[in-house]
């Protein structure tokens, strides 16, 4: 067995070809927030990512002949914060009786063997890596990043760059009379106000709803009667649960969380608005992994390695797996929330 758990020695485990090989091999898990592009990555070198927050406007960028330095980007009068990226790891195990068998087979069929219970453990942990970045954009989406527990605060964006939360908007859903589409628009002017330059012709805002709230609005009498007779008609009457439905140029998507309600969750009667393509608002900070083979390299994603067992009876390889993100949000105050009544 001795013999199998020499192959973990194999070039194929090293950390950078762990890295290349196996973690960048596994399937990308596609999850709402992810799958928008909402954060801008920033590539860091250094465990600090500073951040500079400007009240300013977009500019025009002068021509210039070829070969000169291009204009520099200088945030004058920026409030500029260095922010520390936060550290996730988690590791698996592969026991020497696990591989029972493996010993039989040919050398290269002995190397596929381990390769494929390397690539499940990675699989699994990347899964809950997607999972905890997802809750982590979620997070700063919403304005407060929170730790695993869910209440153990990582990043508060809104005291951060000391921001009042803006006030919960109420949709009265629950009446007939009112006029959601005027509250759409509402919405609308004050993100673009609040914008302060980060606003540009491609944004557009998103709107993630509770099941409640998502269903209140879909069915309220001024959406349902205002799309009557017209070729948007049967859009309004065959909307499947956790869909998207586009209102006044407002993308209202029925979230779906974790199956437990609570970890990765809108709650039922709330709603919750964010820009989507505005330049700087949302970003994510990579850091270098802590190891000597990473020194001065921009950060990446994800890290692997495999390590030996320690105490020197070979009984076991493990598979860990790191990341080294911050979830940025620069605009807390697009941030905007809705009550369905």
């Amino acid at each position: 067995m001795s013999t199998v758990l020499n192959l973990f020695d194999n070039d194929a485990f090293s950390v950078v070809e762990l890295n290349e090989e196996v973690v960048r091999k596994v399937d990308h898990k596609p999850q709402l927030l992810g799958s928008l592009n909402l954060f801008q990555p920033i590539y860091s070198r250094s465990r600090t990512i500073g951040i500079a927050k400007k009240e300013g406007t977009l500019s025009l960028i002068p021509t210039s002949e070829l070969g000169a330095a291009p204009e520099e980007l200088i945030p004058e009068g920026a409030d500029l914060r260095d922010f520390r990226v936060k550290r996730l790891a988690k590791g698996s195990s592969i026991y020497a009786y696990e591989l029972q068998g493996v010993a039989a087979l040919p050398g290269e069929e002995q190397l596929k063997e381990v390769q494929t219970e390397v690539a499940d453990r990675v699989g699994a942990i990347t899964d809950d890596m997607e999972l905890t970045w997802e809750h982590m954009r979620l997070g700063a989406v919403l304005g407060t990043v929170y730790d695993a527990d869910g209440t153990s605060v990582i990043n508060n964006w809104f005291s951060e760059w000391g921001i009042s939360p803006p006030a919960e908007v109420n949709f009265a859903l629950g009446t007939e009379a009112t006029d959601v589409r005027k509250k759409c628009r509402d919405i609308k002017r004050a993100m673009k106000k609040a914008a302060k330059g980060v606003w540009t012709p491609g944004t557009k805002v998103g709107a993630l709803c509770g099941d409640s709230f998502f269903d209140a609005l879909v069915n309220h009498k001024q959406i349902k009667e205002t799309k009557l007779g017209t070729e948007r008609a049967a859009s309004l009457e065959n909307i499947d649960g956790y869909s998207s439905v586009e209102i006044e140029g407002i993308v209202f998507i029925n979230y779906q969380g974790t199956d437990d309600g609570t970890t990765l969750a809108i709650e039922s009667t709330k709603c919750k608005f964010f820009p989507i393509g505005a330049r700087g608002a949302f970003q994510v900070g990579w850091a270098p992994a802590e190891f000597f083979p990473y020194v001065n390299q921009r950060g990446e994603p994800l890290y692997g390695l495999v390590l030996p067992d320690p105490s020197g009876r070979d009984a076991f390889r493990r598979v860990e797996l790191y990341s080294y993100p911050l979830f940025i949000c620069t605009r807390p105050e697009m941030l905007l929330s809705a009550r369905e009544s």
